[in-house]
């Protein structure tokens, strides 16, 4: 089947951006402060943090990139794998989710200052910029793709208006209107999918059909991947989430921990449902259209339906690219301001200043990350890169402060280090060693670093 344009889909797209743009706007009218912009004021209730929790994991690296492109690339098995890494960091958030509240800080760096000092807190900082900025990039490239289906016009230019939403979206209202925007879309996405799954189904022929239709590897357990190569595609999410400051800024802002712990289990539910949704519509997209871009799989799917349920789905897959790309521009930007230039150029700044600096590196950071998104080939390839720099870099040191009460600032710098160089070396070619992940040896370096930094240099002050 060829991909026809279908214009009318662009309503529904249309719709939902006037509603988000709107929603921004009646929402920014409530910021009186910075705890207002990057925390909501500290009370989101249960279902708003449900929503903006799903809403902002679950974005572009998922219709776009993770189970999506997994699926259409290597196989419904793979695709269906990629939900462990989720649950299993979950779970670990609900367990710590009262200390990351205890902490009562804007960013994940804050916390490693405490621990290791302020030179982690910049280069904390630092590490988070390289991989949020390269998260809101894709996100971009997602819209890109939602015009291109709908319109014709190229994925370039639809990336470039892409880009202008997210950063408009982003600098209006910072958090206090981004995670009801969040909520509303990830029930929408929840409602989209839900509808897809047995309607392109139907079209595809059934399930025989679609395994008729697709390679025979893409039915087994690895798909066309060696077993740890689809380790390297698995790792890199579980150890972004560990630590990912956006969460622990979503898992602060709440009302309180009851309100936290029930959002974290409406939000386990929830990816439960919508992670194998996204594969297997995915899986049926390759055997509908089996010469697109991967990225284009769950997407391509709403030019095969009626209007009205396709209409819906694409408007449910902007709605997730969009709050996704807000809410990690935003956590970025806040790291620009509060660990680097207003700890270290404008540590006098009111708070008022810091508000409106926060705003401006919104608006820098988001046109960087519009550069950088023409230098990966896939939106797959730069997920994977923006993860591991983030798991690598931060995630054994910020795990080390909750679970390891020797950890010292030695062994935590010096594995912040090692895991965003190691991951850099890796990927900056763009030609991986053994086509493998960088995950695989960035994580295993830094964490190794972290050990033996931390025995080596307690022996030695025990010693004095």
């Amino acid at each position: 089947m060829e991909i026809t344009h279908n214009p009318n889909l662009l309503w529904y797209v249309i719709a939902y951006g006037i509603l988000m743009v709107g929603l921004g706007v009646y929402f920014s009218k409530k910021v009186s402060n910075s705890e207002d912009f990057i925390l909501a004021g500290k009370g989101l209730g249960a279902v708003v943090l449900t929503g903006t929790l799903l809403a902002t994991w679950t974005g572009s690296g998922s219709i776009s990139g993770g189970e999506t492109s997994m699926a259409y690339s290597y196989g419904i098995i793979p695709s269906l794998l990629m939900a462990i890494p989720t649950l299993i960091g979950i779970l670990v958030l609900y367990v710590i989710a009262p200390r990351i509240r205890a902490f009562g800080k804007y960013t994940v760096s804050s916390i490693l200052e405490e621990k290791y000092g302020p030179f982690a807190r910049m280069l904390a900082g630092i590490i988070i910029i390289l991989a949020y900025v390269g998260i809101v990039s894709y996100q971009m490239k997602g819209f890109g793709f939602i015009l291109n289906l709908t319109t014709g016009i190229s994925v370039e230019v639809g990336t470039i208006i892409g880009a202008a939403l997210i950063i408009f979206l982003a600098t209006i209202g910072g958090l206090r209107s981004v995670a009801p925007t969040d909520a509303i879309s990830a029930f929408l996405m929840v409602a989209g999918l839900g509808i897809t799954l047995p309607t392109i189904f139907v079209i595809a022929g059934g399930w025989d059909s679609i395994v008729a239709n697709v390679p025979a590897e893409h039915l087994t357990f690895s798909g066309s991947l060696t077993n740890i190569q689809l380790l390297g595609y698995l790792l890199p999410s579980l150890f972004l989430l560990l630590a990912d400051q956006n969460m622990y800024q979503r898992l602060a802002s709440s009302k309180g921990n009851n309100s936290s712990k029930k959002a974290q289990i409406g939000w386990l539910v929830a990816m439960l449902l919508i992670s194998p949704t996204i594969g297997f519509i995915a899986f049926a997209s390759r055997s509908l259209f089996p010469n697109i871009d991967p990225g284009m799989a769950l997407m391509a799917t709403t030019v095969a339906m009626p209007t009205f349920v396709g209409g819906i789905l694409l408007a449910a897959s902007t709605a997730f690219i969009v709050t996704t790309g807000n809410s990690y521009l935003l956590s970025a930007a806040t790291n620009v301001t509060y660990d680097i230039v207003g700890k270290y150029m404008k540590n006098e700044a009111t708070d008022q200043q810091l508000l409106k600096m926060t705003k401006w590196f919104i608006v820098i950071l988001g046109v960087l990350a519009y550069v950088i998104i023409s230098f990966f080939p896939t939106v797959l390839s730069v997920q994977m890169y923006a993860y591991t720099v983030y798991g690598a870099g931060i995630t054994p040191a910020v795990l080390a402060v909750f679970f390891w009460k020797r950890v010292n600032i030695y062994g935590g710098v010096s594995s912040m280090v090692a895991g965003v160089v190691t991951t850099l070396v890796w990927e900056i070619p763009l030609a991986k060693p053994f086509e493998l992940n960088s995950v695989l040896f960035a994580v295993p370096v830094a964490v190794i670093v972290l050990i033996v930094v931390t025995l080596v240099t307690s022996n030695k002050t025990a010693q004095r």
